[in-house]
């Protein structure tokens, strides 16, 4: 779904869409009345516990297993600076902007329920990085669901580590002082508080599941065009065969193929052909609707999570007075268990695809020339792109063993249990776009089809205006040509929502 930027005032739910409109398409953030009346609130408690001379982990303590370690009031700022330098250790390659904003954000959000006790200052200085486009640099290898990518982000708010501003990347004080944003030193709370919670895990999730959605609407699209093409048997995505059987992802994915095949002259003309198709054909409502069940359950879940305060300690306004409570709401679990099983069900919509790509394929299958080529044999046509997607089958089937069963215990036995739910949200962005390329294939091989469709049969409205579409693009092959470019611009289509935008023009949304 293409976006204009806009603004997204943060206090109240935050939607997937929302997130969205902020960490891809750059929206403005702003903070509304209620947001900073409760961070004040929260950092007037903390405040008060200190003066109090409480005990409270990562205030007056060390971190981890030096939680028994007590810290003097006059050395509060430096504990806060100290945690942010000593756990920006994430090594490799960075988040792209996207992720890095995204993550930024959701910081925002956690922070700014009210549990936390940080200065509104603080956000501000986040706010403004966001609005700005100060995009810190963050390695994203090496953490186990928080503490270091974030440690380096909070490096740059205090005018350490290295930011993106304008397309170049430099130290983040240099970054700070081009966007005019002042560095801060960091208050009792902060430094734990900036690198605490499901942040980075919530924020490549959230990413990964709009993309994988949005796939899967586009699944339903370009399986109605090779149905057509394949001269499928539509009676298998009947009503009453869905009513049947009362899965109502099921029935959403049958009600999308019907309205994207309504007026096909071809499936008309070979209406009878046969009794029943294959599988990758007859079942595109079961398992695109299987898939699409595991994947909207995985979006409540991210919903959930965009509007937790999930750091640790988090602090309570008891008749006047602060409780603070050391817990784990940083816990990734629930991400973690919704992204590993989101990765099996993009996996199982890539492998259908795969199936009905190979169909055309093979004239066998098909009833078309070998390899949608009018010449096979001297040209190649389209037999590689199906490796191409064999092959990115096998890195999706890899990257969906579970991350969520693995433990290895950090901070010498404190950490005994740790959820691994950042693993599962980092590799489900890969498959993501491994899927999108698979689809992207499939809808290649779905517009070759049609040189050898006779021209008087009219396809359906929906088929018609994608082909149209493709058409400014990708001319029929006569011959073999360089496809690699073809297949990055209608895996542009999908990744863009324009796929999809030119199915809805028509028949309006889908389901």
């Amino acid at each position: 779904m293409t976006c204009a930027k806009a603004s997204v005032r943060l206090g109240a739910h935050l939607d997937l869409d929302q997130f969205i409109q902020i960490a891809r398409f750059g929206a403005e953030v702003t903070f509304s009345e209620d947001y900073i009346a409760r961070v004040r609130a929260s950092r007037a408690l903390i405040e008060q516990a200190i003066a109090e001379g409480r005990v409270m982990y990562g205030v007056t303590t060390g971190f981890g297993a030096l939680s028994d370690r007590v810290i003097s009031t006059e050395q509060a700022a430096q504990l806060q600076e100290n945690i942010i330098l000593s756990h920006a250790v994430s090594v490799g390659a960075p988040f792209c902007e996207e992720q890095a904003r995204g993550t930024m954000l959701m910081i925002l959000q956690n922070l700014g329920q009210g549990k936390s006790g940080v200065r509104i200052e603080l956000l501000e200085t986040i706010r403004l990085m966001l609005n700005a486009g100060v995009t810190p640099w963050m390695p994203r290898e090496g953490s186990v669901g928080y503490l270091a990518p974030e440690a380096h982000f909070s490096a740059v708010l205090i005018g350490r580590g290295r930011a993106y501003y304008q397309g170049e990347l430099m130290p983040g004080a240099r970054a700070m002082e081009q966007a005019d944003i002042p560095v801060l030193t960091l208050a009792a709370k902060e430094g734990l508080a900036l690198i605490s919670g499901t942040t980075s895990v919530t924020a490549l999730g959230a990413l990964a599941i709009f993309d994988m959605l949005n796939a899967a609407k586009s699944a339903d699209i370009i399986a109605g065009v090779s149905l057509e093409a394949l001269r499928g048997v539509v009676q298998a995505f009947d009503k009453r065969i869905m009513d049947a059987r009362p899965h109502p992802h099921q029935a959403k994915v049958a009600d999308n193929v019907r309205r994207i095949i309504a007026g096909s002259g071809v499936l008309a003309h070979y209406k009878g052909e046969r009794l029943q198709d294959a599988l990758s054909l007859r079942c595109i409502p079961q398992l695109h609707g299987a898939a699409r069940q595991t994947l909207e359950q995985a979006k409540a879940t991210i919903e959930i999570e965009l509007n937790s305060a999930c750091d640790n300690p988090q602090i309570f306004n008891v008749d006047g007075r602060p409780d603070v409570i050391s817990a784990c709401n940083a816990d990734a679990s629930y991400v973690g268990l919704a992204m590993d099983t989101a990765a099996i069900a993009a996996t199982m919509l890539a492998k259908m695809s795969e199936r009905r790509n190979n169909r055309f394929l093979d004239e066998n299958l098909s009833g078309y020339p070998a390899l949608l080529v009018k010449n096979p044999g001297l040209n190649s046509g389209l037999m590689i792109p199906q490796y191409t997607q064999a092959g990115l089958l096998g890195d999706m089937r890899i990257l969906c063993t579970p991350s969520v069963i693995d433990n290895t215990p950090t901070c010498c036995n404190q950490e005994d249990y740790v959820s691994m739910g950042y693993n599962a949200s980092k590799k489900a962005a890969e498959v993501a776009e491994k899927l999108e390329y698979i689809l992207a294939i499939e809808l290649l091989s779905g517009y070759q089809a049609q040189q050898f469709i006779p021209r008087e049969l009219t396809r359906s409205p929906v088929t018609q205006a994608v082909l149209d579409e493709i058409k400014t693009e990708i001319p029929m092959l006569a011959q073999d040509a360089f496809l690699h470019p073809y297949i990055v611009y209608l895996k542009t289509m999908i990744r863009s929502g324009k796929l999809i935008d030119l199915s809805e023009d028509l028949i309006g949304a889908l389901n």
